[in-house]
């Protein structure tokens, strides 16, 4: 391993309970107006009402911006941004998952930058000033709390990132008593997106070091650990903690050593079948990690120990078959649609969605094994 490059979110804070003090956190960054990012979802799940109850009396004022969708389209960016202006906020919170903290991002980046969205997309090419940013996640899957990447869905239905050292927030505020009412479903799919961050970080072909590796197999452990509990009861804490500092650690590794295919081909399934990105992610995992399995056999048996029950077998089967049996049985076990077909793809579509997928070359260089346009197309087949 050569020489690296490490960078994160400047200041973490992880306590139950903390989201009553984000008047405190917003104000010690100067913020005396704060723009709440979250959804729809948040605010009849009661979560915002929360949240907002602490800012009563505090000194800080609050607008919220509460119409975040699901793979943010730039209209939304671009209408959270509006408002935010007109109000004269000075400061941005996102509360909620990751669309909503990419959203943030953007926001706090736009409000700042005299750059337009559109020139923001690649790798390096969005910069500051930006307004200050807090990021308060309520989902255990993306890590978007502790990464420099936003995507956005074009008019086009493509998925675009903005990458930039500029959108890691100042502050990022771990509750997980924020996560507790979160649906078994979304549980089970932010969980398995968040390993898959893990997994592609640790098998990276670009930019792999030994800090996000550590930080890879310790996020593996947490959330192979504890999904299958807090998936049997929501409302184990301790397991959405685990599930929570799991999901930080492997988008602390992911931010370094970037995703690859799994996240490029599941890119179009949300692009234009709105499919949600944690479950576009299980439903490509499992192939795209058969695909890889010859040129990445020793790295996924290093990983194998993570996941295995039996400590004492995981000392002694490390292969990379051991490996992708068992996160067969962990997306077995999360109960999610194992077909295309059931979130509305026909074969037809299939040349569209392996199209897309290799538009995103800048995930595509990170996959162990070289990716063509047949190769996306026969993964696709693979669970149509």
């Amino acid at each position: 391993m050569s020489g690296f490059e490490f960078a994160t979110t400047r200041r973490i804070i992880c306590a139950d309970g903390a989201a009553k003090h984000l008047p405190q956190y917003a104000s010690s960054l100067g913020i005396t107006h704060a723009f709440i990012v979250t959804d729809q979802g948040l605010r009849a799940s009661g979560v915002l009402d929360h949240v907002l109850a602490a800012f009563v009396g505090s000194g800080v004022e609050a607008t919220v911006f509460d119409g975040v969708v699901a793979d943010p389209p730039e209209h939304s960016v671009h209408g959270a941004v509006a408002m935010a202006r007109a109000a004269g906020i000075d400061g941005v919170i996102g509360l909620g998952g990751g669309s909503s903290l990419d959203t943030a991002k953007l926001v706090a980046l736009l409000l700042g930058s005299p750059q337009t969205l559109p020139s923001m997309y690649g790798i390096g090419l969005a910069h500051g000033p930006r307004l200050p940013l807090l990021q308060v996640p309520t989902t255990a899957g993306t890590g978007s709390e502790v990464t420099a990447i936003a995507i956005v869905t074009t008019p086009s239905g493509e998925k675009k990132g903005v990458v930039s050292d500029v959108l890691y927030a100042d502050l990022a505020v771990l509750d997980a008593t924020l996560t507790v009412a979160l649906p078994t479903r979304v549980t089970a799919m932010t969980g398995i997106d968040a390993m898959v961050h893990a997994i592609e970080a640790y098998t990276s072909k670009h930019k792999k070091n030994v800090l996000s590796d550590s930080l890879a197999v310790r996020a593996l452990q947490l959330l192979s650990n504890n999904l299958r509990p807090v998936l049997a009861n929501g409302r184990n804490l301790e397991a959405r903690r685990a599930m929570l500092q799991g999901s930080m650690l492997a988008g602390m590794a992911f931010a370094n050593a970037p995703v690859a295919a799994v996240h490029a081909l599941a890119y179009p399934l949300g692009g234009h079948f709105h499919v949600p990105h944690g479950l576009s992610n299980a439903l490509v995992l499992l192939p795209v990690l058969e695909f890889n399995l010859a040129t990445a056999d020793a790295l996924y048996g290093e990983l194998a120990p993570a996941l295995l029950r039996d400590n004492a077998g995981a000392t002694r089967n490390r292969s990379g078959r051991a490996f992708v049996d068992a996160m067969e049985e962990l997306v077995s076990d999360a109960r999610l649609e194992r077909t295309l077909r059931a979130v509305g793809v026909a074969e037809s579509h299939l040349p569209l969605l392996a199209t897309d997928a290799m538009k995103v070359q800048r995930l595509l260089v990170n996959n162990p094994r070289h990716v063509t346009y047949d190769d996306a197309l026969a993964i696709y087949r693979t669970v149509l």
